[in-house]
């Protein structure tokens, strides 16, 4: 899995990713994280980038040539470094910007098959929207409100992608039980000791039985996102035990989780 971030900030992003889960699969070679400078392909000795929007307003915008020069570069080394060249073709590009879909588990799995992924950064008051139409595949927000630049949501696509790839977690299994797994929030965790401050740890995570333990720990997920996060209850992936237990804790709640 190879990430190309291009930014006016390079220098966040490199930081950034050699610590932690992405910093030791980067060491092992199991995904890769290169930037590309857009000030390098600037066409002025000041390495300039921006100019002030046609209309007028306030802040000053991306220009388009720097980014799609930046952008063709990229491509021609993506294609370069791949083995059959006569089929290739061109990496996904993802906008980071608040007017884009907001980025999901869903959406990480499935951008943790490509090969490779372009991660364009926009800053100041965002990019000329003619290069935006000619090179962007996706436009893809964390959230909505408003960040000085794409450089800390692109870290965030990163972190949740790669976890996805085969290899990068120690544990194979975590990937596969973490939250949003079926649509529902995770279980609440415990660890050593088995009393804290008068607080015991659920018996049945003591018992060794693994069925019983299953069962506690999926129905504490289904009450965990119905108190938290009903809104995903409606999407969720429930047995037809589960979505009976489901209708007594509303019953029980007097609540609609879908109001």
């Amino acid at each position: 899995m190879n990430f190309h971030v291009m930014t006016l900030f390079p220098e966040m992003i490199e930081t950034a990713i050699n610590t932690s889960i992405t910093g030791r699969a980067i060491e092992k070679g199991i995904i890769s994280v290169n930037t590309v400078n857009i000030r390098d392909f600037a066409n002025n000795k000041h390495n300039r980038v921006d100019d002030y929007p046609y209309g007028g307003g306030a802040g000053m915008v991306i220009q388009a040539e720097p980014v799609y020069k930046a952008y063709g570069y990229l491509v021609n080394h993506i294609k370069l470094s791949k083995q059959d060249q006569t089929n290739f073709k061109k990496p996904r590009v993802i906008y980071l910007t608040p007017q884009g879909r907001i980025f999901n588990q869903n959406m990480a799995r499935d951008l943790s098959r490509e090969e490779d992924l372009i991660l364009l950064c926009g800053h100041y008051e965002g990019i000329d929207e003619r290069v935006l139409e000619m090179i962007v595949t996706d436009n893809i927000s964390i959230g909505d409100y408003v960040l000085t630049g794409g450089e800390l949501p692109a870290l965030v696509l990163i972190d949740a992608i790669s976890r996805l790839v085969p290899g990068v977690l120690n544990n194979e299994t975590s990937a596969e039980f973490e939250t949003f797994k079926d649509n529902l929030l995770e279980y609440p965790q415990y660890t050593r000791p088995e009393v804290f401050m008068g607080r015991r740890v659920p018996e049945v995570l003591l018992s060794g039985h693994h069925a019983k333990i299953e069962e506690y720990r999926r129905k504490q997920s289904i009450i965990r996102t119905y108190e938290r996060r009903p809104d995903l209850l409606e999407n969720a992936n429930l047995t037809e035990e589960e979505r009976e237990f489901l209708t007594r804790l509303i019953f029980e709640k007097n609540y609609d989780i879908y109001e």
